[in-house]
């Protein structure tokens, strides 16, 4: 039987009750409610800081002809890209494919944003194409604590733009939590990115760690600007990938709901898949 684990809100209690009616095999998506979460338990925690009516429901039959409809809200950072969530939630679109097209609603030619792990270049570059204009404003800082990273990020770079657009990315060999050391002072960030685990193709064994991955979180949060976006790829199938996604969830689960709104999708039925988190700074 299919499950279908996404979660839509501003915080994630300790203990939830599922959403998943696993006999009916019917879905209910919450959606962000603005709330405070003073309750005396996680329960009610949860049952505070979700819509128990769903904008929609949903149908997995487990055929190949499944059926899933997610409605969001219209003010909802994340309205009019149902479609693109649903293809990763059912494992036809890739999490950094998606990733990225959410990054365009949010980010904007002129921008400041951070590839807080550069890995193999591609969020970085894809970056680069999104604050790149005519007039060569716009800035992309890449860090990563591998020089293999940085190498690989290079070269993909030299492949893929001119020397105009090269002016614009920084890289540095720095671990992810002390990105704000290498921001000029008073810099307000559009953007930054998470991809979290192991170099693709790289040693296995050097992995990002929940301690630093934190103190990269406080850092980004600290440095958004209103309307911005910290979005967050968690891979759990490696040692430490759960460890890490619950630092993660604790962390989201202290922020405002006032300020924040925060989402989680994994794919159906695939329990060690990479799991999508965007945090939006509000307006």
């Amino acid at each position: 039987m299919l499950a279908l684990p996404l979660r839509l809100g501003a915080h994630w209690p300790a203990v939830q009750k599922p959403l998943i009616s696993t006999s009916t095999r019917w879905f209910v998506f919450p959606y962000p409610r603005n709330v405070s979460l003073n309750g005396n338990s996680p329960r009610d925690h949860f049952d505070r800081n979700v819509s128990r009516i769903p904008a929609n429901s949903t149908s997995i039959t487990g055929k190949t002809n499944d059926f899933v409809s997610v409605s969001l809200p219209k003010d909802s950072p994340l309205f009019g890209l149902e479609d693109l969530l649903v293809s990763f939630i059912l494992g036809k679109k890739r999490a950094t494919e998606v990733s990225h097209l959410v990054w365009k609603s949010v980010v904007q030619k002129g921008d400041t944003v951070i590839d807080a792990t550069c890995g193999n270049g591609h969020d970085t570059l894809a970056m680069l194409k999104m604050v790149a204009d005519e007039s060569c404003k716009g800035s992309v800082y890449g860090l990563d604590v591998q020089e293999a990273a940085l190498q690989k990020t290079s070269s993909l770079l030299e492949e893929s733009v001119g020397p105009s657009e090269k002016e614009l990315i920084k890289l540095f060999s720095k671990c992810h939590s002390k990105m704000d050391e290498v921001l000029p002072k008073d810099t307000s960030v559009r953007l930054v990115a998470f991809n979290l685990g192991y170099l693709p193709g790289g040693d296995k064994t050097i992995i990002t760690q929940s301690e630093t991955t934190l103190k990269a979180l406080e850092v980004a949060k600290s440095i958004m600007v209103p309307g911005g976006l910290i979005s967050i790829v968690v891979y759990v199938g490696h040692p430490g990938g759960w460890e890490e996604l619950k630092t993660i969830r604790d962390f989201i689960s202290k922020l405002s709901v006032e300020k924040w709104i925060c989402y989680e999708f994994q794919t159906v039925d695939r329990s060690w898949s990479p799991i999508l988190i965007f945090l939006f700074k509000k307006c």
